[in-house]
């Protein structure tokens, strides 16, 4: 068992060896030589995750979060073996108080550092913000990076990592998926009604496994200490948010690949059409790094629809005709004031139709944010 003289680790001090130890992240072509003993040593990593996730539980401050994740171990080429076809890279089982009884005969086909990084990730909070900004704020903000970003309009949302898909059935891992289940009510109020508008998704990681706290340290200390990060170098800490994915895309893109059904941009977006009115919009991270899934529909003028009453409703109930009656007004509403806003910015020939964008995913690989949970020291987009 990992010991610091009689002693055991705090959560600080393990994710500083682990920070020490994690020089094969990132990397496509792994050598077992660019890593030290301890870093391809499973009992290390297998002690590490017992002291983090399962000894330590009774220190974190997230209770209620008591799923812990398990890789299991892939061939070197990267997947697993052609018996294994069909199983899923990973299983899951609910907290107890002892590590290899919670695993019991699946111990030898877990892969005990990916296991500790994939648990890291997971056992993170996050927040994601959508936002609509105008593209000489974004100049502005690209031309000096500490210009914090003003936002016409904008929503933030905790959201949850997760190695499944939006369908929980199916695996995302090695990808790590942060999904929204309530994306068309979350986001209906972000529309793009002017040439100038941009598009925006953040990603930030806020507290949780990668923040460890003075709390975890010592358990008599204030409960208002906020969470902190190592320095790998001086063992400091200092209070901190990172910022995972950050894409920004125009009107006229969004617009051009929603006239055309399909990608002019090459890698950068790309439309499936959806039943319905609705297309879905994949964007491609910087550098090709992550893609965000957003839902697009152009909003009705309202204004060229018969304003006649709405059809009756038939119910038992006069309760619900009067909710659906004052839905359907509120929509209308809405997009006569969507258009209204598009007609009055308007300085081209060209008609400008609202499009609605609400975000429904985003998707990176786990190397990529576990890496930047441990190591990523540039700023935060501050929106």
């Amino acid at each position: 068992m990992l010991c610091i003289g009689e002693e055991t680790p705090s959560r600080v001090e393990l994710l500083s060896m682990v920070k020490n130890h994690s020089n094969l992240l990132g990397k496509t072509t792994v050598d077992e030589r660019d890593a030290s003993d301890v870093e391809i040593d499973g009992q290390f990593w297998h002690d590490v995750l017992d002291l983090y996730f399962v000894r330590g539980k009774e220190l974190k401050r997230f209770q209620d979060d008591d799923l812990m994740f398990f890789v299991r171990k892939w061939r070197g080429n990267g997947v697993n073996d052609d018996k294994d076809e069909g199983i899923a890279p990973y299983f899951v089982r609910r907290w107890a108080p002892e590590l290899d009884k919670l695993v019991g005969h699946s111990l030898s086909v877990v892969d005990w550092r990916r296991s500790f990084y994939l648990n890291m990730i997971a056992h993170t909070l996050y927040s994601v913000t959508v936002a609509i900004c105008s593209q000489s704020v974004l100049r502005n903000h690209q031309a000096g990076q500490d210009t914090p970003l003003s936002a016409i309009y904008k929503v933030v949302k905790t959201v949850y990592a997760s190695p499944s898909q939006e369908v929980e059935t199916t695996p995302a891992y090695p990808d790590i998926c942060f999904a929204i289940d309530d994306f068309d009510s979350t986001f209906d109020g972000v529309v793009l009604t002017d040439m100038e508008h941009c598009y925006c998704v953040l990603l930030n990681a806020l507290d949780g496994a990668a923040f460890p706290s003075e709390r975890d340290t010592d358990d008599s200390c204030s409960s208002s200490k906020l969470p902190l990060r190592v320095d790998t170098n001086s063992m400091k800490t200092k209070n901190s948010k990172l910022t995972l994915f950050s894409g920004f895309v125009s009107y006229q893109m969004v617009r051009d690949a929603y006239d055309a059904g399909s990608s002019r941009f090459g890698s950068l977006l790309s439309i499936r059409h959806s039943s319905g009115k609705t297309d879905r919009l994949h964007m491609k991270g910087p550098g090709g790094r992550g893609e965000v899934e957003v839902a697009v529909s152009g909003v009705t003028d309202q204004s060229k629809q018969d304003s006649g009453p709405f059809p009756p409703v038939i119910s038992k109930r006069g309760r619900l005709r009067s909710i659906v009656r004052k839905a359907a007004s509120v929509a209308s509403v809405a997009a006569k004031h969507a258009y209204a806003a598009a007609a009055a910015t308007s300085t081209s020939d060209e008609e400008i139709i609202p499009l609605k964008c609400c975000l429904m995913s985003i998707t990176l690989p786990w190397e990529h944010v576990a890496y930047d949970l441990l190591f990523k020291g540039t700023p935060p987009v501050n929106l």
